[in-house]
């Protein structure tokens, strides 16, 4: 596939997922973020969790989601709860 599995915290089964929602590379995924790829995600798989939307920001910061500050969890944590329904 594209060089998102050599991010932190993408595997195979979520580079797949980001494919089918059209962002096939690194660049694409840290210009559209971590929010709007997660609700592309969500669109199509509904049982798209918290811990996948950390695990896309922390890709894009370059680490792994356990070590995103305390911070950025809980403005995840409010957009996740505003979207998921």
């Amino acid at each position: 596939m594209s060089n998102l599995s050599n991010l932190p915290n993408i595997g195979v089964e979520l580079e797949k997922q980001l494919a089918a929602v059209g962002i096939t590379t690194v660049v694409e995924l840290k210009s559209i973020g971590s929010r709007e790829a997660w609700l592309r995600i969500y669109q199509q798989d509904p049982s798209a969790c918290f811990m996948r939307l950390c695990a896309l920001e922390g890709a894009i910061q370059g680490i792994r989601w356990h070590n995103l500050d305390r911070e950025t969890k809980d403005s995840l944590k409010e957009f996740y709860h505003k979207h998921k329904q």
